[in-house]
């Protein structure tokens, strides 16, 4: 990434997050539950499927409410855990303790075992509607998913987030990989032909 690039998103990534920390609690609650009803209609039948959400922090839209409904629909839910080796995603059922997993989020403990994500609900600090995402600067996600596409296995990608942190663009590069939804509590943005996410039983 040019100098000029990791300056451009660093400002806008700067913007969007004052704007969703500007957000109160009661409008970032209402909000995170509008997005869970708009995301529904993509999650059909997830029988076998794993889905990776977050722990939330800071002014984060919470996914815990979408996590809840993909395992109502026959997921088995995951969450995130920063190691030295990268992003790994374990999996998790909602009542399970929970212990530090970097960045200041939570995540299960090593006794989980790892799991590979077929979605992945990510955070993110802004996006655009060409459904390109600027993270928080460490690349965590980034790195993540390349693996994982090095092994045959390209999750979807869903970004979960708060309509005030759209921004007119994400400067991106030939390499930059756009999610395949992004859902805010005003709308669920989508590739051109991303279909639902269903799972082996559908």
């Amino acid at each position: 990434m040019s100098a000029d690039t990791a300056l451009l998103k660093s400002g806008l990534r700067a913007a969007a997050l004052a704007r969703r920390d500007a957000l109160s609690e009661g409008h970032r609650a209402a909000a995170s539950a509008a997005a869970v009803a708009r995301a529904k209609p993509i999650l059909v039948d997830l029988t076998g499927l794993v889905v990776s959400a977050y722990w939330p922090i800071r002014s984060e839209a919470d996914p815990m409410p979408l996590l809840a409904v993909a395992t109502e629909r026959g997921a088995i839910a995951a969450l995130p855990v920063t190691t030295p080796s990268g992003l790994v995603f374990r999996r998790w059922q909602h009542g399970e303790a929970l212990v530090p997993a970097g960045f200041g989020t939570l995540g299960p403990s090593p006794a989980s075992p790892e799991v590979t994500p077929d979605l992945m609900i990510m955070p993110l600090a802004a996006f655009d509607r060409r459904l390109h995402r600027i993270g928080y600067g460490k690349g965590h996600y980034d790195r993540a998913i390349d693996a994982l596409a090095a092994k045959g296995r390209r999750p979807r990608l869903l970004g979960l987030a708060f309509a005030a942190q759209e921004v007119d663009k994400v400067p991106d590069e030939p390499h930059d990989i756009p999610l395949d939804f992004i859902v805010t509590e005003e709308e669920l943005i989508a590739a051109d032909h991303p279909g639902r996410v269903t799972g082996h039983g559908s």
